[in-house]
């Protein structure tokens, strides 16, 4: 898909769509429990829909509504192999691993584009230890044995997706366990998603220091009913854009959010942005924008947005701990600096450190490519709103793997975007 975003002043409010992060766990746990289970505010992203696949075989009976998943709890374990296709999604694939071994069968996992040659290594090494199958190429990854109960050590600098993974199927175990997570302790706020929606659904695991999580065995999931709230993540978009061009009243998140990705209020206003809380959401004000230091440690997917941030901000901006960006749908980092840099952006990275230096307009005479990677294409959209020039990007497509209606929704704030090649 080929798309021409043109520069457009965007006013108005924008509805914030659901957390793919909590919907992802709702999903799964929903899944896991005995009885019904009803899932509010869903949207049906291509990474929510692997997942949606993966729980109906393993053996949840889902149904989908408009943006409502009525899920009744598997009832037994399949006794035969399964093939699951998790797409693109890493947190659907790094989520399903422990949980789908439970079963003892073999478990062939499929993906697309570059998400089998993202780091598993983690997972490796304790199917290995237990002497269990791990065989992974840049097709497939084939699973056999169930992860026991007992101790486990995790490097905490590398995803916290597979301590989550192991969060969903350890309380499943008859014994207890412990997860001893190794500083640095990056994306902490992500486990905390994970142990608030356990406690919604009935299951207990708690820190008993900062890098200890104590895990109960013989549990069981309990059913109830969930609505998924507003995503940080893709509110950053809005913000970014509001504080540089026009104000935006962001609605549909809730202040009380654990999501790492709420740091980019924060990250606002450390560059002079104001903003306006409001009952629904916040409102973001245009402003006079100046450099700051950040922190993505526990935000990274916020990394291609804050480029753009960047850009408009006086002074130099200077964001580290942004390594964990090369291995995402894309080398973020490598990506990023391809694309702005057809802006004229005065650009510099490092292994884990990006300095922008901003100034206050840009235009783009080359066609920008999206990567195949959802957050670059969002990212470049939002550049390209601002810029003084109409810019062209290419392999829009992939916005389908977490917001599916991110052109409609600029569009309804006042962005024009013409679809060139669908």
């Amino acid at each position: 898909m080929k798309v021409k975003v043109y520069p457009s002043v965007c006013t108005g409010d924008i509805q914030i769509p659901p957390s793919k992060s909590m919907a992802h766990r709702a999903i799964m746990c929903a899944s896991l429990a005995k009885g019904k289970s009803v899932i509010s505010n869903i949207a049906y992203s291509d990474d929510i829909l692997a997942t949606i696949a993966g729980m109906r075989a393993l053996g949840a009976s889902i149904t989908m509504e408009k943006d409502t998943v009525v899920i009744e709890g598997i009832q037994s374990l399949p006794q035969t192999p399964l093939q699951v296709d998790c797409n693109e999604s890493g947190s659907t694939l790094r989520f399903f691993v422990p949980l789908f071994t439970l079963s003892g069968q073999p478990i062939t996992f499929l993906g697309r584009n570059r998400l089998l040659k993202r780091p598993q290594g983690v997972y490796q090494t304790m199917f290995e230890q237990q002497g269990h199958r791990f065989e992974q190429t840049e097709q497939q990854l084939i699973v056999q044995g169930a992860l026991k109960a007992g101790s486990y050590e995790i490097d905490g600098s590398i995803s916290s997706q597979f301590i989550t993974g192991l969060l969903f199927a350890l309380p499943l175990l008859e014994q207890d366990s412990v997860i001893h997570i190794k500083p640095p302790f990056e994306s902490r706020s992500y486990i905390e998603l994970t142990l608030q929606m356990l406690k919604t659904f009935g299951v207990t695991a708690e820190f008993q220091d900062n890098y200890t999580l104590y895990i109960l065995g013989n549990q069981s999931y309990q059913a109830c009913d969930y609505t998924v709230e507003g995503d940080y993540s893709q509110m950053a978009f809005y913000a970014v854009l509001a504080a540089i061009q026009s104000d935006l009243y962001c609605k549909g998140v809730t202040s009380s959010s654990k999501q790492g990705d709420k740091a980019i209020l924060s990250i606002l206003e450390d560059c002079n942005c104001k903003i306006e809380p409001k009952q629904e959401g916040y409102l973001i004000h245009k402003s006079e924008l100046t450099a700051t230091e950040i922190d993505l440690a526990d935000c990274p997917d916020l990394g291609p947005i804050l480029n753009v941030l960047g850009m408009y901000a006086k002074g130099t901006t200077r964001i580290y701990h942004a390594a964990r960006l090369r291995y995402k749908e894309s080398d973020r980092i490598a990506a990023m600096e391809e694309e702005l840099k057809k802006f004229h952006t005065d650009i510099i990275t490092t292994e884990d450190e990006i300095f922008i230096k901003g100034k206050p307009s840009y235009g783009c005479e080359q066609e920008l490519s999206g990567h195949t990677d959802h957050r670059i294409v969002m990212s470049m959209t939002i550049a390209a709103l601002c810029s003084e020039t109409p810019v062209i990007i290419n392999g829009a497509e992939c916005i389908n793997k977490s917001y599916p209606n991110f052109f409609e929704d600029i569009q309804s704030i006042g962005g024009r975007i013409e679809v060139l090649e669908p």
